[in-house]
């Protein structure tokens, strides 16, 4: 039997396993059958915590689909509050940096990178209006904050079908890694954002989306920093400046602990 703990981070969920003392083999099989909600525990993203030796400790992760990823800054808050205090975290996407303040954290996600082969794409263009459009959805920002994401910006976040949409973007060859997919909105001074998250479909809240919407808005001089970026889940507090780091603050919650055989 091996334990494990359900957090979420204003509704992205996580199934959390400590590999810390004790290994845990995981492929893509194993982290699909836990992450199904009908017959495993259920999640969004299934996070392995392992030694580092760049860092406080390694953080792995895994898509519902399978698919591992390379950084979810909702998960790095979750684990910001189970290691408390200031942390530092390795991800594929790099090491952040973490401070947790009771029931939420904030985390350094490092500096965005803009380059078309950073992102990836398939091919050069300039990644700030981009020439390329799927329906109503047209010249998206990309931005890279560890791992790739689009980001439209729409009279109205809410009357899109992301549902519909998401996947197409998602899986379009100008994306050779896949994409995240970001639709936002500007209310007041704030962004209102949904995610189509590569791997795991629509979700309640998306940290680096929350972090690639905000930088695609402030490069755009739509919004000023710090920004709130309010998700169907919750609101996170987006503070970058252009040649900084992006930091991101909100909430997160350890849910239940549990066992499950594997």
């Amino acid at each position: 039997m091996v334990r494990f703990r359900k957090m979420h981070g204003l509704g992205n969920d996580f199934v959390v396993l400590d590999a810390r003392e004790s290994p845990i083999g995981m492929d893509e099989a194993r982290a699909r059958s836990l992450a199904d909600r009908r017959t495993g525990i259920g999640c969004d993203q299934l996070i392995l915590l392992e030694p580092s030796e760049a860092a406080d400790v390694r953080m792995r992760i895994w898509n519902s689909d399978g698919g591992e990823a390379e950084a979810c800054g909702n998960a790095a808050r979750c684990v910001a509050l189970l290691l408390g205090g200031e942390s530092s975290i390795e991800t594929k996407g790099g090491v952040v940096r973490a401070s947790a303040n009771g029931a939420a954290a904030t985390v350094d996600m490092g500096a965005p990178r803009f380059g078309w082969d950073e992102i990836p794409l398939a091919y050069p263009m300039d990644t700030s209006a981009m020439p390329v459009g799927w329906e109503e959805l047209e010249q998206p920002f990309a931005v890279n904050v560890g791992n790739p994401h689009i980001v439209f910006f729409v009279e109205d976040a809410g009357a899109v079908d992301v549902a519909r949409l998401g996947p197409t973007i998602e899986n379009d060859p100008l994306f050779p890694e896949r994409v995240n997919v970001n639709v936002a909105s500007i209310d007041s001074g704030a962004i209102r954002l949904r995610v189509w998250e590569r791997g795991a479909g629509l979700t309640l809240a998306c940290g680096t989306g929350a972090c690639a919407t905000a930088v695609a808005a402030l490069s755009r001089k739509l919004v000023e920093s710090p920004v709130e970026v309010r998700l169907p889940g919750g609101t996170l507090t987006i503070d970058w400046n252009p040649g900084g780091t992006i930091r991101m603050s909100g909430a997160a919650a350890s849910v239940y602990e549990g066992e499950i055989a594997l």
